[in-house]
């Protein structure tokens, strides 16, 4: 009797421990209902809470060759190679934004916006990349302009000093930012502009996706200069993708710094702006609760995102990064060390997108990258072939709101708690030629997308207390989406291609309408989101 029962309690205990492991195996995925109220609006969020909507230069405001503006990286990029533009197209009008920025800017302010978000053009104001070498005033001139007529509609301007047009010139002269010249060069640059419009603009930041920049353009060769090893691509002329990202993104923080030194010595306690920078990172979910897939996920994100906030937040790169990457990896002296350390007032956070992170990727020692550095395979789908979530338009862009939830938790536990604002948050649809306006303006599945991406974020701010003080909507308007050209639509407002340009407000500009400038609610709610992010170790999982 004995023996039966303790042969029965081992069958048990093993029983128990089987299904104990295929919970553990089971893949970390979205939950179908998502519990958002009918009546979900701005009121939910704190009163000082700031919605905004946000652009870039050259996506929007054509005028490319007028009124002194210099030639952009950009510019030679789409002109030389329009192959490597999916349409062909370029930014020589964009959706004519130097020409329309007072009608553009009632259209936010209309929404119920309370900012706007928007990008300098650095060869607008400073034709040569070089301040040394002269300004131009016609530029400064229309940056005043924009931002008296933001100021004008009682919005908050939001000013990005670099969004990936560095001046052709500074290509030409020294390889842009491939050399630590640049470093010189950006921070006279952001020193004009602190100097132009710092006494109007309250809330600056130095670079855009600094990760977009180094990867993408140097490593990918997909974003201008083009440039990648040629295993990589085919199309591209120069460069070496297992040295040139790091370099770059080494020069891209130390920039940062300078810019930031610039202001917080000469300009931040007359003009009481705040200055910061904006980081663009995928949420990495573990493929299961096993260890090796957690650090898999944390280990992605210490490449794509811990390459900036580390140095950023305590003064050198990751671990991981260091371990992995060894001598193709830049040090900082003890003086770039302390410049970098504690660097921002707050954290512009950008989120889109999720992946799977799995363990142990094949590398090929003969073809080095740093998009396989770390030794893991990004990929949308789980163990079992299911996608993470539903595809947008973008091939690179899964659906998955629960993930800028999970990257708000992540960040302030790893970082110190810093302020943030979700700078760029929105889904793109494909450019479809053959629908009629109406139907084009239908875009219930960009409603959908907004509301469960900032219900997730109010749950990190209600229930996390992480510190997001505002979100703003990518973007305001249809644009020049860089290598996907106009094939790609991000819009609140619809832009008709084939006749002037016309503006045609989307049921997502309704909508965001209705959601601004409602004030009440019918019911108080305590916990924003049906369930929370949880630790596994140091790393957030559902």
């Amino acid at each position: 009797m004995i023996m039966a029962a303790k042969l029965s309690l081992q069958l048990f205990g093993m029983l128990f421990f089987l299904i104990s492991l295929l919970a553990l195996t089971k893949p970390a995925m979205a939950d179908e209902d998502d519990g958002i109220p009918a009546d979900f609006n701005r009121s939910y969020f704190p009163e000082d809470f700031i919605f905004g909507t946000a652009t870039s230069a050259y996506q929007i405001e054509g005028a490319a060759n007028k009124s002194g503006r210099g030639a952009s990286v950009w510019d030679t990029f789409a002109h030389q190679y329009p192959d490597r533009i999916l349409d062909g197209s370029n930014g020589d009008v964009a959706v004519d934004f130097y020409n329309r920025y007072e009608e553009d800017i009632q259209y936010v302010k209309n929404m119920g916006f309370d900012a706007f978000r928007f990008s300098i053009s650095w060869p607008r104001i400073i034709p040569s990349g070089r301040r040394s070498e002269g300004v131009n005033e016609e530029g400064i001139e229309f940056y005043n302009k924009v931002i008296n007529e933001i100021i004008k509609y009682g919005l908050k301007p939001f000013a990005t000093i670099f969004h990936w047009n560095t001046p052709q010139a500074l290509e030409d002269k020294y390889g842009g930012f491939l050399s630590s010249n640049l470093v010189n060069d950006f921070r006279d640059y952001a020193d004009l502009c602190f100097e132009k419009f710092g006494d109007r603009v309250k809330y600056w930041m130095t670079f855009n996706e600094p990760w977009s920049l180094s990867g993408f353009a140097y490593d990918d060769g997909l974003f201008a200069p083009g440039r990648c090893s040629s295993w990589v691509n085919r199309k591209c002329r120069a460069g070496n993708s297992a040295t040139e990202p790091y370099i770059v993104a080494h020069h891209l923080l130390l920039a940062h710094a300078a810019a930031v030194q610039v202001y917080r010595k000469n300009y931040q306690a007359t003009q009481g702006g705040k200055i910061g920078i904006t980081l663009f990172t995928f949420w990495y979910e573990p493929l299961s609760n096993r260890s090796a897939d957690i650090d898999a996920a944390r280990t992605a994100l210490d490449f794509m995102f811990g390459l900036w906030m580390d140095p950023l937040t305590y003064g050198h790169y990751p671990r991981t990064v260091r371990d992995l990457v060894g001598d193709r990896l830049l040090k900082f002296t003890k003086e770039e060390s302390q410049l970098l350390r504690g660097s921002y007032d707050f954290l512009g956070l950008q989120y889109y997108t999720s992946y799977f992170a799995k363990p142990n990727a094949t590398i090929d020692p003969n073809h080095i990258r740093y998009k396989t550095d770390s030794h893991v395979t990004e990929t949308p789908y789980d163990y079992d072939g299911n996608p993470i979530g539903q595809q947008a338009y973008s091939p690179w862009f899964y659906i998955f709101p629960k993930g800028i939830r999970h990257l708000l938790n992540y960040t302030k536990d790893t970082y110190n708690d810093p302020v943030i604002y979700i700078t760029e948050n929105g889904v793109d649809n494909g450019n479809n030629e053959s629908q009629s306006i109406g139907e084009a303006l239908n875009d219930t599945f960009r409603i959908d997308y907004y509301r469960k991406h900032m219900w997730n974020a109010l749950g990190s701010l209600k229930d996390y207390n992480v510190n997001i003080k505002g979100y703003f909507a990518w973007s305001y308007i249809d644009n020049y989406e860089w290598n996907i050209g106009y094939t790609s639509r991000f819009g609140l407002y619809y832009v008709d291609y084939k006749n002037n340009l016309t503006r045609y407000c989307k049921h997502s500009c309704d909508w965001f309408t209705r959601f601004l400038n409602l004030k009440s609610r019918t019911n108080n709610i305590t916990q924003s989101t049906s369930k929370n992010s949880r630790k596994a170790g140091k790393f957030y999982i559902m």
